[in-house]
């Protein structure tokens, strides 16, 4: 059965509304040809996750670990070699579970009788246990990558069934050269691996209209997959609820909706299907980790009083899952510090994910974006898809907003997911130039993402001047996350070697297993610091006081990566 799903990816009938898409989007001749020869269809797709996957084993390999990294990489390796559920319970297993399929074949020395917090934990396997680093974090980013590539498929087949496969060509590509979608799908983490479960379940509820019996238990299973990786995907879960309604409704026909309460019944039964198939994964994926489902966290789970705690104790799933959702509320309660647009805050921005993903998706993107959205709403042959792909996505990010981390665009990674395939919407416009047009803009796309490689994760766009500026307007994951720490050690090496480092590192990393022999700066008077004078972006961005006094009196002279800057005092 699957494979009869993927088979149809790439080697889908044609239908009426394909021809008509096609049409729109350059022209009988454009579709003579890919009706014809069907071979240009997947040759494109291979062409495009071919370049993705280059990019991002490019990044994956020449990246130190990212700050979240060695906590996911630890529980995926307790998992292997402990099954329990100990660390990390903010976030369920599943996705750790992804990495863990990497992490066994690395095969890491782990000591399970070490102390300390994940973050600890996960410092301790990657650098105290006679591990190699390197090779431990490449395998375990191995499984999100492929992943990664496998969720393109789905963005492919979604697109082209509601435009055409010139339509699902046009998303392919967007979401190849999604510099977010690489940057965050070269890592072992957990917001591309649970974005890209949601929008697979849409596309399977979307596929349900004509197929519900087969599609509405995979579609439920498919958020399910994101609930047990981000505990952030639950609000999917009603919205796909509804949109089984749609589909089941829509999947009866106008002569099976003649007896209403009969009609009533098979949509009930067919959101229940989902919401049953979501909440089986979510158990499956902690009796996979620990078939007794014991939980003794490192940590203590704070206490959730008043409507939140009683919402949490409704949920129908596992203790550890509910004590996760207890830890997940007592983050939100903390004043995390933001930056935006050059200015420092304690607290959250309403408008700071709307404004980060302004500035680091190509201008491109955004143009197709928003005329793709309007064509889905506007256009009568595509509004039956419009539901599907802006109500996910709108709702998500709502949710979003209101969060008190306003660390990145990792937390929004699911709208460029599915407003890919909404600008698919771009090829049924019947505008004169809607094709050369739809070409140039895409072609931008490919070429401000390609000119930032393999440094995705300080993207910019030109209007925002480009990766090099990122860390003037933005910070944390949305630039410097603790990923160039290898690059600083060859850059001193290579240019600076002898001269005395003071480091000021914003990171999981050890600077001392890269062979960087520095001292921090601010453990002594000011006049005492002379020579390379060395600080992540993010640390220059919230720099207040001692350091901020020892970086006004010094003067930059180099980057790394665009997320360090070396200072000459």
């Amino acid at each position: 059965m699957m494979a009869r799903e993927l088979h149809s990816v790439l080697e889908p009938e044609v239908h009426d509304d394909d021809t008509a898409a096609a049409r729109g989007a350059g022209g009988p001749r454009v579709y003579a040809v890919l009706r014809r020869r069907r071979w240009p269809a997947p040759v494109l797709v291979a062409l495009l996750l071919t370049q993705m996957a280059v990019a991002m084993v490019t990044t994956a390999v020449e990246q130190t670990p990212t700050i979240d990294e060695p906590v996911y990489v630890a529980t995926a390796t307790d998992y292997l070699h402990e099954h329990r559920l100990r660390y990390n319970p903010e976030h369920p297993p599943l996705g750790k579970l992804v990495v863990a399929a990497g992490v066994a074949l690395a095969d890491p020395r782990y000591d399970a009788s070490y102390a300390g917090d994940q973050g600890e934990v996960g410092r301790h396997l990657l650098y105290e246990s006679g591990n190699d680093p390197w090779r431990l974090m490449l395998w375990a980013r191995l499984p999100v990558i492929v992943l990664t590539l496998l969720f393109g498929l789905v963005v492919f087949a979604f697109a082209r069934e509601i435009a055409g496969t010139v339509g699902g060509a046009v998303a392919l590509a967007l979401y190849a050269f999604s510099p977010d979608v690489v940057a965050h799908g070269s890592l072992a983490t957990l917001d591309v691996p649970a974005a890209g479960f949601v929008l697979t379940s849409v596309w399977l509820v979307w596929r349900a209209r004509r197929r519900p019996r087969r599609c509405l238990p995979l579609a439920g299973m498919a958020v399910g997959a994101a609930v047990a990786t981000k505990m952030s995907a639950l609000p999917a879960l009603p919205v796909l609820m509804l949109l089984a309604v749609v589909s089941a409704w829509h999947a009866l026909g106008p002569r099976g909706r003649g007896d209403r309460r009969r009609t009533l019944a098979l949509c009930l039964a067919g959101t229940a299907v989902v919401a049953v198939a979501a909440v089986a994964v979510v158990w499956a994926s902690y009796l996979v980790v620990d078939p007794r489902l014991r939980f003794t966290p490192a940590e203590a789970v704070p206490v959730v009083q008043g409507l939140r705690g009683r919402l949490v104790e409704l949920l129908p799933f596992p203790h550890a899952y509910r004590d996760g959702m207890r830890v997940q509320f007592g983050l939100e309660d903390h004043p995390w510090q933001g930056y935006l647009f050059g200015r420092l805050y304690t607290g959250s921005r309403w408008y700071y994910l709307p404004a980060a993903l302004l500035v680091k998706t190509p201008l491109g993107m955004l143009a197709l974006w928003a005329v793709g959205a309007v064509a889905a709403v506007a256009v009568r042959r595509l509004r039956p898809a419009a539901p599907y792909v802006l109500l996910p996505p709108a709702v998500l990010l709502a949710v979003a907003m209101e969060g008190a981390r306003d660390f990145g665009t990792r937390y929004a990674v699911f709208v460029p997911m599915f407003l890919t395939v909404a600008a698919a919407g771009v090829v049924a416009l019947r505008w004169r130039w809607a094709s050369v047009a739809t070409a140039a803009l895409v072609l931008f796309v490919a070429v401000s993402s390609v000119r930032t490689f393999p440094f995705y994760l300080p993207y910019s766009n030109e209007a925002f001047g480009g990766p090099a500026k990122t860390h003037l307007r933005l910070h944390d994951s949305n630039v410097d996350w603790g990923q160039d720490l290898g690059r600083l050690a060859d850059r001193l090496k290579s240019r600076y070697r002898g001269e005395r480092i003071w480091l000021v590192y914003k990171g999981s990393g050890v600077p001392s297993y890269y062979g960087i022999d520095a001292r921090d700066p601010r453990t002594v008077p000011v006049s005492e610091v002379h020579g390379l004078l060395v600080v992540s972006d993010t640390s220059v961005a919230k720099a207040r006081g001692r350091l901020a006094e020892l970086i006004d009196s010094s003067r930059p002279i180099d980057e790394v990566g665009r997320s360090i800057t070396l200072y000459r005092r």
